[in-house]
C-alpha cells in the first residue's frame, strides 16, 4: 500500500512539474490597450535565467521560429510568481490570470503563456524538459514575440523557474 501511496504522489508532482498554461486575449487588434506602450530590456538577468532565455530562443530558430525579446514587464510577472512559488514551496500556476490581466492593461499583450517547472539544476535540463512536456512545447513554439524567466531558489536550495511568453 505504501509502494502505491509513494506512486500517486510521484505522479502527482510530475504533472505538477510539467503543467502549462496558456490564454489569448479577445481584444481585437485594433481595440487592444497600449498597444504602443514602450517596452523595456533593463533588467539584469543571472547566467542561469539568461541560459534559459538563449536556450528557448535557439530551439526557436531551430525550427525556423523567430526568436523573442526579453520585457522586464514579463519579467516582472515571473519573478512575483516565481517568488509565490518558492514562498509556498508548491509548483503551479495559481492566479496566471492576474498575470495574464497585469500584460494585457500595462503592455498590452495579446496573448499571454507561462510554463514553470522546479528542481533542475541548469539551463539546459529545464529546457529539455519543457521541449520534451507537449504543453511545454507548445507554449515555446508559441505564437508569440517577448518573454521573460525569473528562477529562485527554495530554502533547501532547489530551483523554482516560472517563464512568460506574450503576444503584442
Amino acid at each position: 500500500m505504501l509502494n502505491y501511496t509513494k506512486q500517486f504522489f510521484l505522479v502527482f508532482a510530475c504533472i505538477l512539474t510539467f503543467a502549462s498554461c496558456s490564454k489569448d486575449n479577445a481584444i481585437p487588434e485594433n481595440e487592444a490597450q497600449l498597444k504602443t506602450a514602450n517596452l523595456s530590456n533593463s533588467i539584469a538577468y543571472t547566467s542561469l535565467e539568461s541560459e534559459i532565455l538563449n536556450g528557448v530562443n535557439k530551439y526557436r530558430e531551430s525550427i525556423g521560429m523567430k526568436a523573442l525579446a526579453r520585457v522586464d514587464e514579463v519579467t516582472y510577472q515571473a519573478d512575483d510568481h516565481t517568488v509565490y512559488m518558492t514562498s509556498n514551496e508548491v509548483v503551479n500556476h495559481d492566479n496566471f490570470n492576474v498575470r495574464y490581466s497585469n500584460l494585457v492593461s500595462e503592455v498590452g499583450a495579446k496573448a499571454v503563456a507561462e510554463n514553470v517547472a522546479f528542481g533542475y539544476g541548469n539551463a539546459d535540463a529545464v529546457v529539455k524538459a519543457w521541449i520534451a512536456s507537449e504543453g511545454h512545447r507548445v507554449n515555446i513554439e508559441g505564437d508569440f514575440t517577448h518573454f521573460g524567466i525569473s528562477v529562485d531558489k527554495d530554502k533547501n536550495g532547489k530551483n523554482y523557474f516560472t517563464n512568460i511568453f506574450m503576444r503584442r
